[in-house]
């Protein structure tokens, strides 16, 4: 019954030299098969495995389309010599292979003479500059429901509106293609590192070890030098083991694992609920501690060692009995600089956190006397601990909020968001004026200037997010906030929304108002098309063209919305079945514009064609001024 097949092209007609196929159906029992597609790939091309990391190219994967009789047994496995590289194209690691592939998915029949099994192999293909999906095809099927006829393709591919259009998108180039991505850099995510470990330093898990541990190596040692030379080592040496630490995140997850974080759904549900215990630790509601025999063993070690070995247990000590202050922001350190897909990020900012941690045990050795001047041990330490809770807090509902669009929960829409935010900062500043009190705090007898201030400010930004429940744009926290389609009403009229979330319905008014359009490939899940909406969309000059000169069409790729009858269309002379809105407009891009990433820009004439290259992301509103502009111009 095995059939030997070589049916499968790419998606798109300049990609057809990248990737050769054939396909074979391929018994290894009375009632199982292996379905198996090869891969011939041309030299400079690279086709990605099924393990991708999201943001990232598409992954190999199986659609199933039709399946009568059979079920699929496991998952699809790619078989061959993976290569696994940093991609500068995607900034992150990413497994490939190269020359040649094999890809297997194992079915079951519940009746090998009677079934039917149709579906598609998706895929992408990237050289240097260049990315592209591919697709292959299949369907086998036997006895009765082979019967089944296959439809004519779907009417909506027979609209001139969806005809391709990807050369004239290639000849016209990409706006920003050359464009710098506005990533976090190493430097920042050190900087960002260093600011977590100055704040550990302040609290009462860490400060008070310091002028003890300093003056232990000066009086342990023979001289002042000897005594400087251990107490600098055991800030080296608390730097290899929080470096260590990044790097053990990144070989036990993998930079690809750690990038798929950022939009994760179940991830960052697990992100928000460990912010919320580490905000409830810092309140007081218990301590996050180790074992304490873990800590009782290192500080038994070196008693009974000397030399290096000594300060490095002395110093491995120290990072197990201020776990319970340092855990908190190293959770969250590396939670945020995981998503950056760097295998570099956690490293580098483990990095900044250590030498902000080690820095003052060099320093106080080098200069003893700045110990009579440092600040004393007292309750403005648990101060610092219940402030760093109140901000974990407000910034555990951002992973809550990743989840709740990815699922469409509908749970935390912006003015649900920004109404804990408003609460959780009018605490913040309540507290500090001593109007709230917790567990561990002193009596406040009075209230300090640095207090005072910090209060001010906790008030003003909760006072500035009040008009954002009726609609304000609030721009600094709209990095974090749902986006604005989420606003249950709003009284401003200043933002830029899509009046149009069908492409055909879009096309029809613009051809009866006489405008281009703006056709906005986005998603719920998306961070950089919030970014885009926040930080360029929101500009007056491309505000006033969007609206003006525009009909814009928002089309949500992953939008779970069951379509009334879902659509069986044909590629490249095989069918397949589009259940969801989100299907839809995903074949859409890809089809129409042979695109899968979002955001993804395209301005369209009234016949559907393009005015302009297209658009991804960069967030230089001069940039796309000029997009705009072409297109506006060339219409």
């Amino acid at each position: 019954m095995a059939a030997l097949l070589a049916c499968c092209n790419v998606a798109f007609a300049q990609m057809m030299e990248s990737v050769t196929w054939t396909q074979e159906l391929k018994m290894v029992s009375d009632t199982e098969a292996e379905l198996i597609f090869n891969a011939t790939i041309e030299e400079g091309w690279h086709l990605y495995t099924t393990d991708v990391p999201e943001n990232g190219p598409m992954p190999a994967a199986l659609r199933v389309d039709v399946m009568e009789g059979v079920e699929l047994v496991g998952s699809l496995q790619g078989v061959g010599d993976v290569h696994t590289e940093f991609d500068e194209m995607f900034e992150m690691e990413i497994s490939f292979f190269s020359n040649s592939a094999q890809f297997v998915q194992r079915v079951k029949f519940s009746d090998p003479e009677n079934y039917r099994f149709e579906g598609l192999f998706e895929g992408q293909t990237c050289t240097s500059g260049a990315c592209m999906p591919v697709e292959c095809p299949f369907s086998y099927s036997k006895g009765a429901a082979a019967a089944t006829e296959a439809p004519a393709e779907d009417s909506a591919i027979a609209n001139p509106l969806w005809t391709p259009v990807i050369e004239q998108l290639n000849a016209a180039g990409n706006a920003a293609a050359d464009a710098a991505a506005d990533n976090q850099s190493l430097w920042a995510i050190f900087l960002a590192g260093f600011v977590g470990g100055l704040v550990a330093l302040f609290t009462p898990c860490v400060w008070p070890i310091i002028p003890m541990t300093v003056s232990f190596f000066l009086k342990r040692s023979k001289d002042r030098s000897q005594g400087i030379r251990d107490a600098v080592l055991y800030g080296i040496f608390i730097i290899v083991i929080y470096v260590t630490l990044g790097l053990l995140v990144t070989l036990i997850f993998g930079a690809s694992a750690l990038n798929a974080l950022s939009t994760n759904a179940i991830f960052n549900i697990i992100f928000f609920l460990m912010l919320v215990v580490f905000a409830a630790s810092f309140f007081g509601a218990f301590e996050i501690t180790l074992p304490a025999s873990w800590s009782n063993a290192m500080d038994s070690k070196a008693e009974k060692t000397t030399g290096l070995l000594s300060i490095f247990f002395m110093a491995f000590t120290l990072a197990l009995v201020s776990f319970s202050c340092t855990g908190p922001i190293i959770g969250f350190l590396l939670v945020e600089i995981s998503t950056t897909g760097s295998i570099i990020a956690p490293t580098m900012g483990m990095f900044g956190f250590a030498v902000a941690l080690a820095l003052p045990f060099t320093l106080f050795a080098l200069f003893p006397s700045m110990l009579k001047s440092a600040p004393r041990s007292g309750g403005w330490m648990n101060s610092i601990k219940v402030v760093l809770g109140f901000i974990e807090l407000a910034l555990s509902l951002k992973f809550l909020s990743v989840a709740d669009l990815a699922y469409g929960w509908g749970l935390l829409n912006r003015p649900t968001f920004l109404a804990l935010w408003i609460v959780i900062f009018a605490s913040l500043g309540f507290y500090l004026v001593g109007k709230l009190k917790f567990p561990h705090d002193d009596d406040l007898p009075y209230v300090s200037v640095p207090r005072y201030f910090l209060a001010m400010i906790s008030f003003a930004f909760a006072i500035y997010m009040v008009p954002g429940l009726w609609g304000a744009p609030c721009k600094a926290v709209s990095a974090f906030a749902p986006p604005m389609y989420t606003q249950d009403f709003s009284l401003y009229v200043d933002e830029v929304e899509a009046e149009y979330h069908d492409y055909d319905q879009g096309m029809q008014a613009a051809l009866q108002m006489g405008k281009p359009v703006l056709v906005d490939f986005t998603g719920y899940g998306c961070v950089n098309c919030r970014e885009m909406e926040a930080s360029v969309w929101t500009d007056d000059k491309v505000r006033d063209i969007m609206r003006e000169d525009f009909v814009l069409v928002s089309l949500y790729v992953d939008d779970k919305t069951p379509l009334a009858v879902p659509m069986e269309v044909v590629e490249n002379g095989q069918k397949r079945t589009l259940k969801t809105v989100g299907d839809k407009w995903s074949f859409l891009q890809r089809y129409k514009f042979g695109a899968n990433a979002q955001p993804f820009y395209v301005i369209l004439d009234n016949e559907g064609n393009p005015l302009s290259g297209s658009y991804a992301f960069d967030k230089d509103v001069e940039h796309f001024l000029d997009f705009l502009n072409t297109g506006r111009e060339n219409y």
